[in-house]
């Protein structure tokens, strides 16, 4: 079993719910070293002040701030320690809202709410609530000395948190939209729509893997064992294709046949 990240309280109205907080993903990458490739040693780094050189001790180290006319504030602990922030221990519900009202951009992290000793009955009813109104709560919360908007769901029998970010850190994405000039015609649309609709189907994440970090460990143990990989044929170099119909017809028939051998493939 992980080990729960924070440990608080969902405030219910006046019910109190005592939660444990685990990490609901992990990013499965790998990681490398900085290394010196003529002996394989790596490669350190040193903290070093840039006004009197010396190498400052992790410890030693404080946060500072620079304003814009070039003054730095030093900041410690004790100024952290005294900043108001009531969502130290608590997570507060501001909101319920129909979770199709929240873009997706929003979401930061996912994290797994347990119900933390005598919190198990109210846990409960929250999430059995949230089921029957087809609602989320909007929460704020405070984790690692930050103050967020969360979305508390319910999936699988469990609640899901996900923090959100503010709305002053989304990006307006305006200048990425094509001209009004940009027009197409119904004979395009139509078959853009032949095409979704041959890939359409019902989301199931585990039919998909990672084939670039396959490959890469592929690449890492035949390196340990001294073994060449066998060389991959190099993908057939694809026409331009002006015609946005035909080039989407053949995206269609395309799409027919991956499918088709994919349920022959299931099928054996």
């Amino acid at each position: 079993m992980p080990r729960s990240i924070w440990k608080g309280a969902i405030s219910f109205g006046l019910v109190t719910i005592p939660v444990k907080l685990f990490s609901a993903t992990e990013e499965k990458d790998i990681s490398f070293r900085q290394v010196h490739p003529e002996d394989g040693g790596r490669i350190k780094y040193k903290r070093v002040c840039e006004k009197c050189g010396k190498e400052i001790p992790f410890g030693e180290i404080a946060k500072g701030y620079e304003m814009t006319d070039g003054r730095m504030v030093i900041l410690e602990k004790e100024d952290f320690d005294q900043l108001p922030l009531a969502t130290t221990k608590a997570v507060e519900v501001v909101q319920f809202v129909a979770q199709d009202d929240v873009d997706p951009m929003y979401f930061a992290k996912s994290y797994f709410l347990q119900a933390d000793g005598p919190g198990v009955k109210p846990y409960a009813l929250l999430r059995d609530a949230l089921i029957k109104t087809g609602k989320s709560a909007v929460v704020k919360v405070a984790l690692r000395s930050r103050e967020a908007l969360a979305l508390i769901r319910p999936k699988d029998g469990v609640l899901l948190m996900h923090t959100m970010l503010w709305p002053d850190e989304i990006r307006d994405g305006s200048f990425a939209a094509p001209p009004d000039t940009a027009t197409v015609s119904d004979a395009e649309v139509m078959m853009a729509e032949s095409f979704i609709e041959a890939l359409s189907g019902d989301f199931q994440p585990e039919e998909f893997t990672d084939s670039y970090r396959e490959a890469l460990e592929e690449l890492v143990e035949s390196k340990a064992s001294g073994v060449e990989l066998a060389e991959e044929p190099e993908a057939p170099q694809e026409a331009e294709v002006v015609d946005l119909v035909a080039a989407l017809r053949a995206s269609v028939e395309a799409a027919k046949k991956r499918r088709e051998e994919a349920q022959q493939a299931k099928a054996i």
